[in-house]
């Protein structure tokens, strides 16, 4: 349990920082899943259009410190792998 001053405002502060970053996850990962479903599909256009709107908010995940820049990298790379492959 935190004790002091510092600790106790610290501790706020973490919370705040959690919730906003877990916002932030949950809105990236909608983002992921309407890619995943334009996949799904088999529906080229919807699948690349879904991709080029998440592309953004993934990097904006990794200058905000939710992701880290390789892990977003991969995930967009495998992503567009995928949506090539759709033709």
């Amino acid at each position: 349990m935190a004790n002091s001053t510092q600790s106790k405002k610290r501790a706020r502060q973490n919370e705040a920082r959690f919730a906003v970053n877990k916002a932030r996850r949950s809105r990236i990962r909608t983002y992921l899943r309407k890619v995943e479903e334009a996949i799904e599909t088999g529906n080229k256009d919807a699948a690349s259009a879904a991709l080029k709107a998440a592309q953004p908010e993934l990097m904006r995940g990794v200058s905000k410190g939710v992701y880290h820049k390789n892990t977003a990298a991969r995930k967009v790379s495998r992503l567009a792998a995928r949506v090539k492959a759709l033709s």
